[in-house]
Order: C-alpha cells, then sequence, then structure tokens
C-alpha cells in the first residue's frame, strides 16, 4: 500500500472516531434528556391527578354549598312568611286595643273625673279605677259610685266576647289596722279583686270563665314616693283587657 493510500484510511479512521464520541456524546445526552421528561411526564400526570381529585372535591363542595343555599333561602322565605303573620296578628290585637280603649272611654267618661284612667300598655288595655270609686275607706264593699262604674264597663265588655279580664287589687304601703278579717294588705288586694269580679259575674253576668282575679298588695306602685298624693295613686283596681290571640298563639307553636 502506497504511502497516500495509508494516510488517507488513518485519517477516515480518526474522523469516524470523532463522529463516533460526538454521536456517543449526543445518545448520553439525548438518554438524559429522556429520563428528564419521563420525570416531567411523572410529575405532570401527578398534578393532573391532584388537580383532577381537587376539581372533584371542588364540584362536591359547590353542589353542597348549592343545596344549602337552595335551604337556606327556603328557611328564610317562610321566616319571613311567619314573620308577617305575627305581625299582621299583632297589628290586629293593637287595632282591637285601640277600639276598645275608645269604646271604653267614652263609655266610662263620666267617671275619669273621680279617679277611672283608660290607656294601652304592650297592647293590652287597663282601665285603673281609684280605690276611692269603687270602695269606703278601709272596705271591700263596692259602693253605688262604683257599681255604676263597673256597670257601664260591663256593658261594653259583654258586647266583647273576645276579651279576657284580669281584675288587679293593688293597695299603698300603709300597714292594715283594725280590719277585722283582713289581715294585710295581700288580704285587701285580694278581696277587693274577688269582689269586683263577684260583681262583674253575678250582676252584671260577664262571662266567669273570661275573668282571673289577682292581689298584688303595695309590690306594683304607680308612684313609689311616700306621700299621701302617691299612695292615693296606688291604691286601685285594675282591670287588664287582653284581646285573645288564639291565632299567635297557634302560630306560634306550630
Amino acid at each position: 500500500m502506497s504511502p497516500k493510500a495509508y494516510k488517507a484510511l488513518v485519517a477516515e479512521r480518526d474522523s469516524l472516531s470523532t463522529r463516533t464520541e460526538t454521536l456517543e456524546a449526543q445518545v448520553f445526552q439525548l438518554q438524559a434528556d429522556t429520563m428528564r421528561l419521563h420525570r416531567e411526564l411523572a410529575n405532570l400526570k401527578d398534578k393532573m391527578a391532584d388537580l383532577r381529585n381537587n376539581n372533584s372535591k371542588l364540584n362536591s363542595n359547590l353542589d353542597a354549598s348549592s343545596s344549602k343555599l337552595t335551604r337556606l333561602a327556603a328557611d328564610l322565605e317562610k321566616r319571613e312568611a311567619r314573620l308577617k303573620e305575627v305581625e299582621d296578628i299583632l297589628h290586629k290585637r293593637d287595632e282591637a286595643a285601640n277600639a276598645l280603649k275608645n269604646k271604653l272611654q267614652q263609655a266610662l267618661l263620666g267617671f275619669q273625673q273621680s279617679g277611672l284612667t283608660v290607656d294601652i300598655r304592650n297592647g293590652k288595655v287597663y282601665v285603673s279605677l281609684a280605690d276611692k270609686l269603687l270602695f269606703p275607706s278601709g272596705s271591700i264593699i263596692i259602693d253605688e259610685k262604683g257599681k255604676a262604674a263597673l256597670q257601664q264597663l260591663a256593658a261594653v265588655l259583654n258586647k266583647e266576647p273576645d276579651i279576657n279580664m284580669a281584675i288587679e287589687g293593688h293597695t299603698d304601703d300603709k300597714k292594715v289596722i283594725n280590719l277585722g278579717q283582713i289581715k294585710d294588705n295581700w288580704d285587701l288586694s285580694v278581696l277587693r279583686a274577688t269582689s269586683v269580679t263577684r260583681y262583674l259575674t253575678e250582676t252584671e253576668k260577664v262571662d266567669p270563665h273570661r275573668l282571673t282575679a289577682t292581689g298584688k298588695s303595695e309590690f306594683q306602685p304607680i308612684d313609689p314616693a311616700p306621700t299621701n298624693e302617691a299612695r292615693a295613686k296606688n291604691r286601685r283596681i285594675e282591670i287588664v283587657l287582653t284581646p285573645k290571640l288564639d291565632e299567635l298563639y297557634n302560630l306560634i307553636t306550630k
């Protein structure tokens, strides 16, 4: 072989060796890139699975929240309807109380200078009669002036069957002295309340099922001042008139 041909073969061998090294380096790099891409693909698959899982949870939470919102909206609607019913009934009560107050004020106009008042508190009508309008001092026997006032009161109440009545006796803070069977202010307040109740039911024929008699003694004064004027205000019979609220009771107990 000629020297020239030999040199050509050596040059070709060296060139092939260089290309081989380059290709091996490229193969190594491709293998490294392939492994990296496999890792990235695996990570992406994990993230995709997490996203799908989270999306499923979000959809589940969204459905639950939507259902809860629907229930709350329905409950709110029911409550608003219930509130409207209660407000309507209370409005009727207040209208009835005002109408009754006006009727009583007209019927008892002649007694208002003698210690009779009519007012409304918390939806109830209070007819307050000073003790001097009904009873002689220290007595539980209703006098003629008191009977006349109660007769006018009963005439109105007998036309209002949906009104319940509580007859409350009140005294001042002076201790009872020498009143026979009446031992103290409790006795005096209760016995005066029952005297009024008995007169209304037995003489004026007010339905006894509508009445309750109670004694408050000296413990619910109008004026707590230790003066004769204040004590005179506190000695009284209060007739508390309450419209029957069966509708409201039934609504509340549903």
